[in-house]
């Protein structure tokens, strides 16, 4: 009998300046997602990040993973100035970023969004994010925290909890919510850590904190991925 493939999911690269395997700059994911991916039996394709007909280059895909990365430029979400600790900004980076949470969400095409992810759907429909969250007292970076999740959300299903240790890494947050998103997870300090658009075409959940740190060891963070790649497969 033969064994039906897997699910193919697209996961849009990040640029690297530097990698001493290749000498040169170079695109990449982080391993560990890639991984997360595999384990709960999806195709993970890294996907070239060039703006322009992106809906019929994410046609052929059953699903899309959006990573996490830098920070989003300012400008994108309407405000005026550029906070010092803002890093890593790539226009192209995040023009194509904006165009595959828009794509994807219009095809209906089972969406996951982490980190960098949940703040390009949030500015994508619309939304606004606070630039920085006050400073390395206050921001959440090499820092695993409890999340509390809303009962009968997507993000519940797929965690199988209503409260997750958290595996965080990020300055900013979600400021002026999207048009038509919900908060499903918010931390003790009050910031969005999870979102999910009533009524999507498709699949989707998006998290602040990065599941893939721990998904080896914590089936909840696992299910996330497991999630992702059952919709795919139901969707093909």
């Amino acid at each position: 009998m033969t064994t039906p493939p897997r699910p193919l999911i697209a996961v849009p690269a990040r640029f690297s300046a530097t990698t001493s395997a290749l000498r040169y700059a170079a695109e990449v994911n982080a391993r560990a997602l890639i991984e997360a991916v595999w384990r709960a039996g999806g195709e993970p394709a890294t996907v070239h990040p060039a703006p322009g007909d992106v809906t019929s280059r994410l046609a052929r895909f059953d699903g899309v993973l959006l990573p996490g990365g830098g920070d989003l430029a300012p400008h994108r979400y309407g405000a005026r100035g550029v906070h010092a600790s803002v890093y890593d900004v790539d226009d192209v980076q995040d023009s194509f970023d904006l165009e595959v949470a828009r794509s994807a969400l219009d095809l209906g095409l089972p969406l996951l969004a982490v980190c960098r992810g949940l703040q390009v759907v949030d500015v994508a429909l619309g939304g606004t994010l606070e630039q920085d969250m006050g400073g390395p007292e206050r921001e959440h970076r090499h820092l695993v925290h409890p999340v509390a999740i809303r009962r009968g959300t997507l993000l519940e299903q797929a965690t199988g909890a209503q409260k997750v240790e958290a595996s965080c890494y990020h300055h900013q947050r979600v400021d002026r919510l999207g048009a038509g998103l919900e908060v499903t997870a918010r931390a003790a300090d009050g910031t969005t850590e999870g979102l999910e658009l009533p009524g999507a075409a498709g699949w989707f959940t998006a998290v602040q904190w990065h599941p893939e740190d721990t998904a080896h060891e914590d089936p909840a963070q696992q299910g996330l991925f497991d999630a992702l790649v059952r919709a795919a497969a139901d969707r093909r």
